[in-house]
Order: structure tokens, then C-alpha cells, then sequence
């Protein structure tokens, strides 16, 4: 895979880590360098570990999909695209008495964030992709894009959350439609 779809695969998935991490800015009374620090490593991280666990999943079955995998590479990232596209519009109560620094709070919210991370490391997976250098790129994207998102959230509210997750789920439909291209027009 190259490196230009790895950083915006990377780019799309931490839309919703980056969202989160506005949210959090937001809510957080006195910004410091360490609580962006703690959520910027926590969605990091996560981001970094699940498309590694996606992809020593898909290993064990990969083979026997191997003529459709350009297919559900696609449905995946495609379907994940759409969730998060699906999910801006969607009216969700913040409860604000929510601590973005609990430490069992943040979990939920790396998890949650990360599942698709996961599909897209299955996807991977299904591609013959190596995963290191994806892995990599996935979890300082999504370090880098949370630390920042979290003073950009303390800063300026959470106007942006909408529009992020927007981008980030039509770049997975981007980058799924171009891997099904790619292998259907590709010359016999």
C-alpha cells in the first residue's frame, strides 16, 4: 500500500479520535500540557494497536477469500465511511459532567474510537498489506491530530466536530472505491 493511502487512511481513522479530542478540550477547565498528553496517547495508542489485531485476524482466513478481498476491502471501508458520515448528523447528548481524564472514561473512549481501526487492519489484512508501517502512521496521525484537536477544542468549542467526522468517513469511501478500482481495471 502506499504511503500517500496510509496517511490518508491514517487521516480518515482518526477523525473520530480528533472529534473526541475537541470534545474533550471543550469540557477540560484549565488546559495543561499533560492531559493533552494522556488523551493524545491513549487514542494513539489504540489507534495503532487495532489495525494490528484486524490483521492478525484476517491472516488466519485470508486465503480462502482471496479472489473477493478487493470486495470486502471495499464494503468495510466503505461501510465504516458511511457510520461516521451517518454518525455527524446523528443528535447526541454530551453529558457534560462527562471527565475526559478519567482514566476508565478514556479507555471507553479509545476503544471506541479505534474499533474501526480494527476493520480497516482486517482489510489490510485481506490485501497482503505489511502492517507495520500502517500501524506506525495510524497511531502518530492520530496522536498528533488528538493532542493538537484537544487545545483546538479548548480554544474554540466543539464547532468543528461535524465536519471532521464528515471528511474523515468520504476518505475511507475514497480509498475503498480506489482499491476496488485498482483491482478490477487492473490488466489481465
Amino acid at each position: 500500500m502506499e504511503l500517500v493511502n496510509i496517511t490518508f487512511l491514517g487521516l480518515g481513522l482518526a477523525a473520530d479520535a480528533f472529534a473526541v479530542s475537541l470534545s474533550s478540550g471543550f469540557v477540560i477547565q484549565r488546559i495543561k500540557f499533560n492531559k493533552a498528553l494522556k488523551i493524545a496517547l491513549f487514542f494513539g495508542i489504540f489507534q495503532a494497536i487495532m489495525p494490528l489485531i484486524g490483521w492478525l485476524t484476517g491472516l488466519s482466513f485470508r486465503e480462502l477469500i482471496s479472489n473477493i478481498d478487493h470486495w470486502i476491502a471495499f464494503i468495510l471501508l466503505f461501510g465504516i465511511g458511511s457510520k461516521m458520515i451517518y454518525e455527524a448528523y446523528q443528535d447526541m447528548d454530551d453529558d457534560p459532567k462527562a471527565n475526559p481524564l478519567d482514566t476508565y472514561t478514556l479507555l471507553a473512549l479509545a476503544v471506541a474510537t479505534s474499533i474501526d481501526a480494527l476493520a480497516a487492519g482486517l482489510g489490510l489484512s485481506l490485501l497482503k498489506t505489511s502492517i507495520w508501517l500502517p500501524c506506525t502512521l495510524i497511531g502518530l496521525i492520530t496522536f498528533s491530530l488528538s493532542f493538537i484537536g484537544v487545545f483546538i477544542g479548548h480554544k474554540f468549542g466543539s464547532i468543528f466536530n461535524k465536519k471532521i467526522e464528515i471528511i474523515g468517513g468520504l476518505t475511507l469511501i475514497l480509498i475503498g472505491s480506489k482499491i476496488l478500482l485498482e483491482d478490477l481495471i487492473k490488466p489481465i
